[in-house]
């Protein structure tokens, strides 16, 4: 959540933090600030709203003129969104951006207040600001910082400007991430690569309780204890372009059509000889035969990919699955056990709840492997096995090429699991691996018949409340629909197994209230066909997605979308949830919402 920028060079100070900002929106926000040094003093403009309002704002008062300074992109936690509890923060010597929450902002509040400060915010990072001056009282910024942060109990990344040093950043991180890139006599600090992918693709991962210290002559590292070490410097794989609409009116629906070469390429990467091969990872058949139980562990869309999981490893392996809301699991005191593998999902591999997840996991002596679409991310790191999907980086809020390539690394998973522990036959393991690799095409084939969706989306355009079915793999695909809808539509949206609405939910069926029936799965389509009749004699208008050639009784269904395809019922989710994320975002696009940015949600959710 929130995005951090930091920039120390020749070029336009301001101008590089704001399109760094705009790099960024993507993670969410409701203000924007930045603070450049000016003529050796700090300028400091931010508002509420956009980053369009800052823009504004910059040309109306004028823009500071530097070459050294920090930016943010807040997401209100302590303090409604405000001109006033925006970033930076400053108490005059020292001016700070924050990412993350102080727990103890209180108690350090009411020491700080006895030492004579006062503060004008409603937010626990000006107590961090303010925390930082009071230690500066040697002028030693280093010192400040390692004496802040043996006080600051939470997680934070820290940009900070010293008012005495008007050539230095400072940055520091504790569970919230910051990485430094490094250009040529250039230095930038950010929450992501994107922020300053198109000066540099060098950059440095700071760990928990680093500091680095950026001058023109280069930078420095130091630990909690202000003892300089020695980083690192890392490529990053992604490219400009990767970062960029190229020509698409929105990341959302770019990143929907570059799903068949992100699961090409994630096949490629781990499919050797015919067979998912994990062996690079760390996973081996010995593993996977003696694994107990499998624990997968998630929030939102990955908890979804989660759930498709599930069915498909108690399907093949027959070994007992359990997906759990990563903001529960670590609360439940779950039973894990030395025996049990525990799987968690992130794309950005910083969820907090799912980190904390993983810790838990490991306390408690059990395997854990994670499965993100950032390799050097906190989850990345700290798991015993990790699988990099391949989807490239992810702009759009509403999650669709990551989520894709999380189900199609659980489906090899899946088979290889089976077969490590006798369930299925070489034979049958490179069947399954050669119809999942039919996938792509099958994916092409419904973008591009988006048009079609685009017609459903028109039926849906005025809707305010709708609800989406289906059973097995189909009610795992119908709750990843709804989610996908609300989120972009603000429709109010809900998914059920479909034999559940008898039990409650069918009393809110009334006239004309679209039910999107997900109808997939031949072994249980008679019993889906009876829910749908249910609500239709309840007056629901139905729009079913299902196979081609399924047979519904006249006037069942009021739309269809068809789903043309070869693959077996247990993988044609892959191309029938396309299908669903094209619906929901031209829903979006019909009610004039940004699909891209949708209100009050953030892409790295890295706060309880």
């Amino acid at each position: 959540m929130c995005g951090i920028v930091g920039y120390l060079g020749k070029r336009d100070c301001t101008e590089v933090l704001m399109d760094g900002l705009e790099k960024l929106e993507y993670r969410g926000y409701d203000s924007a600030g930045i603070a450049v040094f000016e003529n050796g003093s700090i300028k400091t403009v931010k508002t509420r709203g956009k980053l369009s309002c800052m823009r504004e704002k910059l040309s109306k008062e004028g823009s500071p003129k530097g070459f050294c300074g920090i930016g943010h992109t807040r997401w209100a936690t302590h303090g409604e969104p405000s001109d006033i509890n925006s970033h930076p923060h400053s108490n005059g010597r020292v001016t700070i951006v924050h990412n993350g929450i102080i727990e103890n902002y209180t108690e350090l509040k009411a020491f700080l207040t006895e030492k004579g400060y006062t503060f004008v915010s409603q937010t626990d990072s000006e107590v961090a600001a303010c925390l930082l001056d009071y230690y500066y009282s040697e002028r030693n910024p280093l010192k400040a910082i390692t004496e802040t942060m043996k006080e600051l109990e939470g997680s934070f990344a820290l940009g900070i400007l010293f008012k005495d040093f008007p050539d230095r950043v400072y940055a520091v991180r504790k569970q919230s991430p910051l990485i430094v890139g490094e250009g040529e006599g250039e230095y930038f600090i950010a929450s992501d690569i994107p922020a300053f992918l198109k000066y540099t693709k060098n950059y440095v991962l700071l760990e928990d309780n680093e500091i680095v210290c950026m001058k023109s002559s280069g930078t420095s590292y130091f630990d909690v204890h202000g003892i300089p070490i020695k980083k690192e410097k890392q490529v990053a794989e992604w490219d400009v372009e990767q970062a960029q609409k190229c020509g698409f009116p929105h990341f959302m629906l770019k990143e929907i059509h570059e799903q068949p070469d992100v699961v090409n390429k994630t096949l490629e990467d781990i499919v050797k000889d015919g067979v998912p091969d994990f062996s690079e990872r760390g996973i081996s058949d010995e593993l996977l035969k003696n694994v107990g139980r499998v624990f997968i562990v998630a929030c939102g869309t990955a908890m979804h990919a989660g759930i498709i999981a599930k069915y498909a490893i108690e399907k093949l392996a027959r070994v007992p699955v359990t997906v759990e809301v990563a903001s529960e699991f670590r609360y439940m005191e779950p039973i894990v056990g030395e025996n049990d593998l525990v799987i968690l999902i992130s794309q950005s591999g910083e969820t907090a709840d799912t980190k904390a997840g993983l810790e838990l996991a490991k306390e408690k002596g059990a395997k854990t492997l994670a499965v993100v679409n950032v390799k050097y991310s906190a989850i990345a790191r700290a798991a015993d096995m990790c699988i990099h999907t391949l989807a490239g980086p992810e702009i759009a809020v509403a999650s669709t090429k990551a989520y894709m390539v999380q189900i199609t690394v659980m489906y090899l998973l899946a088979f290889r699991f089976a077969f490590a522990r006798g369930k299925i036959s070489l034979e049958e393991l490179k069947k399954l691996t050669e119809e999942l690799m039919l996938s792509p095409k099958a994916i092409s084939d419904v973008i591009e018949r988006k048009g079609e969706c685009q017609f459903i989306a028109s039926r849906l355009v005025n809707v305010e409340k709708l609800f989406f079915i289906g059973r097995g793999f189909d009610y795992a695909l119908s709750l990843e629909g709804s989610l996908k809808l609300k989120e972009i539509t603000y429709i109010h949206s809900e998914a059920y197994a479909a034999g559940e609405l008898k039990h409650g939910t069918i009393s809110l069926i009334e006239d004309n209230i679209p039910v999107i029936t997900v109808a997939t799965q031949e072994n249980i389509l008679a019993k889906t066909i009876s829910n749908m009749e249910e609500v239709k004699a309840r007056g629901a208008y139905i729009i079913a997605l299902c196979r081609k050639g399924t047979e519904f009784s006249e006037n069942t269904v009021d739309l269809r979308f068809d789903i043309d395809t070869e693959l077996p019922d247990m993988l044609v989710p892959l191309p029938t949830v396309c299908a669903l994320q094209l619906i929901a975002y031209y829903t979006s696009v019909l009610r004039g919402n940004d699909p891209d940015k949708p209100r009050n949600l953030a892409k790295s959710v890295t706060t309880e």
